[in-house]
């Protein structure tokens, strides 16, 4: 998806350092976003979701300790090849540049981070919207609540599209927030074909036919 907006935004006109910029925004705006209504919803409903079974203690320093090595091999990459640090401030010194000319007009924060809440927030309702329709004897919050732990937790997998680590944290999610496995399972089976692999096919004739047309 990066890689067909970057095309899309080249293709327009826009320089690449500015269109990495822009897209590094609103990647970085949807993760606030995301990482806020969580923040809302876990202080709105304390109790919702036992994160004791969604992330068991034993995690936790795997966790820490292979987040600490990526940022120290992060660090070592920046400090010791010059053409990679030259890259890297030239991006970000982009990116800054970026994010002042948004915030400086109301519309354009506002278009920014009202998509940036509202994208996550939909996606939410959606699974909440299954899991009614489904039965699954848990409160549409909760099941918000849920949506948004696991996406949060799965972001660290890089799995393409998230297929299998966004489905295998959802179902652990739900049955965390009181849900039973097999309709928590349902739910999220049914959630995923509908937004994921039923689009697929609209997906793939409309990206063919913009590569036709040139417009990426």
């Amino acid at each position: 998806a990066s890689a067909v907006n970057l095309r899309f935004m080249t293709v327009c006109g826009v320089p690449l350092a500015r269109s990495s910029a822009a897209l590094a925004l609103y990647l970085l705006a949807e993760a606030v976003g995301r990482l806020a209504l969580l923040s809302a919803l876990l202080v709105a409903f304390p109790g919702a979701l036992r994160l004791g079974t969604l992330l068991p203690g034993t995690a936790a320093g795997p966790l820490l300790l292979g987040l600490g090595a990526v940022l120290v091999a992060a660090v070592g990459v920046l400090a010791g090849v010059r053409r990679v640090r030259t890259a890297v401030g030239s991006f970000l010194r982009t990116a800054l540049g970026e994010a002042r000319s948004v915030h400086a007009r109301p519309s354009r924060a506002l278009a920014l981070w009202g998509g940036a809440l509202a994208f996550p927030a939909l996606q939410a309702a959606g699974l909440a919207a299954v899991g009614r329709a489904m039965g699954l004897s848990v409160p549409p919050a909760h099941m918000a609540l849920a949506y948004l732990a696991a996406t949060c937790a799965v972001a660290l997998v890089p799995t393409p599209g998230g297929v299998g680590s966004v489905e295998a944290a959802l179902v652990v999610a739900l049955v965390a927030a009181g849900g039973p496995a097999a309709v928590a399972t349902a739910v999220v089976l049914a959630y995923r074909i509908i937004t994921v692999w039923v689009p697929l096919v609209p997906g793939a004739l409309t990206l063919g036919a913009l590569v036709r047309l040139k417009v990426i």
